[in-house]
């Protein structure tokens, strides 16, 4: 089946990301779309010559319009994180874009799946399900899908093994209060502690410490000292869009709005979804310790008033 997705936003990011697809298995079309329809031509074209030395995948540049019919369409256009500024930081400037963009979208392709990269991107699924009254599921954030690849690319370079190896999840806010699930945390289906002791090199609090700061702030550092963090939010989305059109029926860390999570309302945070056709699932909320427990809904609130702020902007 030939598959169609759109990437709103030619930048670094929404290239990046179709570049990726390109080489995961499957095929279809990309159409890049961007105000600066210059930019757009010029990275399909670019990105196009790339996918010639694969299979199945087309790329082009097109306006909104070209997305009627599209099974899957992946927001990534907004301002992005300057140096000093937190993800929420963006949240009245973003929710205008994506809202505008979402219009434009919905016109032309109603019945789409949405994929969205924009920060805050915890806040944009509650703001698009709100005003558009578009289906829970249908409305995805990239979420901590990112951050749990960091949190198991840091703790398998830690044990030495492999990061498939690593079965790890952070929840909550694609942000500063996100809570990296230590205690489901399993390698080789044998819990971490046990794994560790067991291969002499114990995970004890300061390694445990050390690294949910790193993966807190990955993104920072990366911005520091490039920029721009755009190949790791780029694989993620083409991660996502593959098991989407696929219907793999794989389990992602995403945020999509929420009700009621923990006794907060209202929200929108990261929990494990299971993800194929027909958009996510209904979220799953794992076991945790009293420490997770307290700082997920510490996440929720916080992601609670920043989704509150943005729908009254």
């Amino acid at each position: 089946m030939n598959h169609s997705i759109g990437i709103i936003g030619s930048g670094l990011v929404g290239s990046a990301a179709a570049y990726l697809l390109t080489l995961l298995p499957g095929g279809g079309d990309v159409i890049l779309v961007d105000i600066d329809q210059e930019r757009a031509q010029a990275e399909a074209q670019d990105i196009a010559h790339a996918a010639a030395f694969g299979i199945g995948w087309h790329i082009r540049a097109g306006t909104f319009e070209d997305l009627a019919g599209a099974d899957l369409v992946v927001i990534t256009a907004g301002v992005s994180l300057k140096p000093g500024q937190t993800r929420l930081d963006l949240a009245r400037s973003n929710t205008h874009i994506v809202t505008s963009i979402t219009e434009q979208i919905l016109r032309y392709a109603p019945d789409t799946l949405l994929l969205l990269a924009t920060n805050p991107v915890d806040v944009m699924p509650a703001v698009l399900v709100e005003r558009f009254g578009l289906p829970v599921g249908r409305v995805i954030g990239t979420g901590c899908a990112l951050d749990s690849a960091r949190f198991r690319e840091r703790l398998a370079r830690y044990l030495n093994v492999a990061a498939p190896s690593v079965s790890a999840y952070v929840l909550g806010e694609h942000g500063d209060s996100e809570v990296l699930h230590w205690s489901a945390v399993h390698v080789a289906d044998i819990p971490l502690l046990h794994f560790a002791r067991s291969i002499g090199r114990p995970v004890d609090a300061e390694i445990r410490d050390t690294i949910t700061r790193e993966v807190r702030t990955a993104a920072y550092r990366i911005k520091e000292g490039k920029g721009v963090s755009n190949f790791g939010i780029g694989g993620c989305i083409a991660r996502l869009a593959r098991a989407i059109m696929a219907d793999e029926q794989v389990v992602f860390s995403v945020s999509t709005y929420l009700d009621n999570v923990l006794d907060v309302e209202r929200t929108c945070i990261s929990l494990p979804h299971v993800l194929g056709r027909n958009g996510a699932s209904r979220p799953i909320l794992p076991e945790l310790d009293a420490d997770e427990r307290a700082a997920l809904q510490g996440s929720a609130r916080i992601m609670q008033q920043a989704i509150a702020a943005s729908l009254a902007s």
